[in-house]
C-alpha cells in the first residue's frame, strides 16, 4: 500500500471514530436530560444506570453507524479538497478510481465492524437497553403483544386470547384448536384462563371442549376446570422487541418458529434480520456518495458539502423509517423495505461517481 493509501485510510478511520466519540456523549447527555426525572423517581440503582448507558452507547452507535460514517467522510474529504490535495493527487496521474481505493478499504473495515456489531454485540446491548426502558421508564405492558394473540404453539395446537392481563395473569376469550391431517379433532374454549405459578397449571372458567366426530360431536362443559397445556406463559405474552435482542443464529430459528405460530409481528422480526445485512452495504454506498460530493473544491467551501451531505443523510433516514414502518404495520415486503433505500442511493452513488470521474 502506498503513502497515498495510508494517508487517506488513516484519515478515514480516525475521523470516523472521532465523530463517534463526539456524538455519543452528546446523545448520552440529551437522553439523560430526558430520562433523569423518571430515573430519580424510581430510585434506580446507580450501577444499573451505568450499565444502561453503556448499552445505550452501543445501541445508539449501531443505530446511526452509516450517518456518522457519511458525515465524517464528507468532513475530511472536503478538507482535502479545500487544501487542493485532491487536485494534487489527481494531477499526478492518479485516476479517480485509484483515488477511491483507500476509501473502499476503509469502508470494508467499517462494514466488517458493523456486521460483527449487528450480529452479536448490538443484540445484547438492545436487550439491556429495552429491559431497563420497560422496567423503569415505560409501561411494562407496552412491551408485550397481549391483544388478540393468535399463535401456533406446536404442529397441531393453535391458541387465541382476545387480551391478556400480565399482572393478574388472566386471559379473556381463550380458545385452543387441535388440528390433525388438516381436520380439527377438538376445540377448547373458555371465557377466562388464569395461570397459576404455584403448580404451573391453568384455571379455565366456563370451560367447553368439543370433540369432532364423524357424525356427532361430543361436548363437555363445566363451570371451572384446572388443567395443564403444552405452552408457557410467554406464548400468551411475547415481548415485541425480542428479535432485536437475539444473535443472528438464534434470530433465524426464532423467525422460523414465529412464522409457524402466525405471529402478527413477523414482518418486524424480518426487518431486524435484513437490516443486519443491509447496514454494511450502505457503508459502501454512502462512502462513494460522500467522496463524489466532497472531492470537488466549491466556492462555498466545506459548509456547502456538509449541508448537501446532511440533506442526503436526512433523505436516507426518511426512506429507511418510512418503509420500515410500512413493512411492520402492513403486508409490505420487509425485504423490499430494507433494501429499497440502498437501491435508490446505489443508483445515486453510481451517477455521482460517473460525474466525479469526468
Amino acid at each position: 500500500m502506498k503513502i497515498l493509501d495510508w494517508y487517506i485510510l488513516k484519515r478515514y478511520l480516525f475521523t470516523f471514530f472521532i465523530m463517534l466519540l463526539l456524538f455519543i456523549p452528546i446523545g448520552i447527555t440529551v437522553h439523560l436530560a430526558e430520562k433523569i426525572g423518571k430515573i430519580l423517581e424510581n430510585e434506580v440503582p446507580f450501577g444499573e444506570v451505568l450499565i444502561y448507558f453503556l448499552d445505550f452507547t452501543i445501541y445508539f452507535a449501531h443505530l446511526l453507524f452509516p450517518l456518522f460514517l457519511f458525515l465524517s467522510v464528507i468532513w475530511f474529504t472536503s478538507k482535502l479538497a479545500n487544501n487542493t490535495e485532491v487536485i494534487a493527487f489527481l494531477s499526478s496521474g492518479v485516476s479517480f478510481s485509484r483515488f477511491l481505493r483507500p476509501y473502499m478499504i476503509g469502508a470494508t473495515i467499517v462494514a466488517i465492524l458493523a456486521l460483527v456489531l449487528g450480529m452479536y454485540l448490538a443484540p445484547n446491548a438492545s436487550n439491556g437497553f429495552n429491559d431497563f426502558n420497560y422496567k423503569y421508564l415505560k409501561n411494562k405492558n407496552d412491551a408485550l403483544d397481549n391483544q388478540n394473540v393468535y399463535r401456533q404453539i406446536n404442529d397441531h395446537d393453535y391458541i387465541y386470547v382476545s387480551s391478556f392481563d400480565v399482572k393478574q395473569k388472566i386471559g379473556r376469550d381463550f380458545t385452543l384448536e387441535h388440528i390433525e391431517d388438516d381436520k380439527m379433532s377438538y376445540k377448547i374454549s373458555a371465557s377466562n384462563i388464569k395461570y397459576s405459578e404455584k403448580d404451573s397449571t391453568y384455571n379455565l372458567i366456563n370451560y367447553t371442549k368439543r370433540r369432532i366426530g364423524e357424525r356427532d360431536d361430543i361436548i363437555e362443559t363445566t363451570r371451572r376446570k384446572d388443567t395443564i397445556f403444552p405452552f408457557d406463559l410467554e406464548d400468551l405474552t411475547p415481548v415485541v422487541y425480542i428479535a432485536e435482542t437475539l444473535p443472528y443464529g438464534q434470530l433465524n430459528k426464532f423467525i422460523e418458529k414465529e412464522e409457524k405460530r402466525g405471529s402478527s409481528y413477523i414482518n418486524r422480526y424480518k426487518l431486524v434480520k435484513y437490516r443486519k445485512w443491509s447496514l454494511p452495504v450502505s457503508v459502501f454506498i454512502l462512502t462513494i456518495i460522500a467522496v463524489a460530493v466532497s472531492s470537488i473544491k466549491r466556492r462555498g467551501g466545506m459548509g456547502v458539502n456538509l449541508a448537501f451531505g446532511i440533506c442526503i443523510a436526512m433523505v436516507f433516514v426518511f426512506f429507511d423509517k418510512i418503509f420500515g414502518v410500512l413493512a411492520s404495520q402492513s403486508d409490505f415486503s420487509p425485504l423490499v423495505a430494507v433494501w429499497f433505500p440502498n437501491i435508490i442511493f446505489g443508483f445515486l452513488a453510481a451517477y455521482l461517481l460517473y460525474n466525479a470521474k469526468r
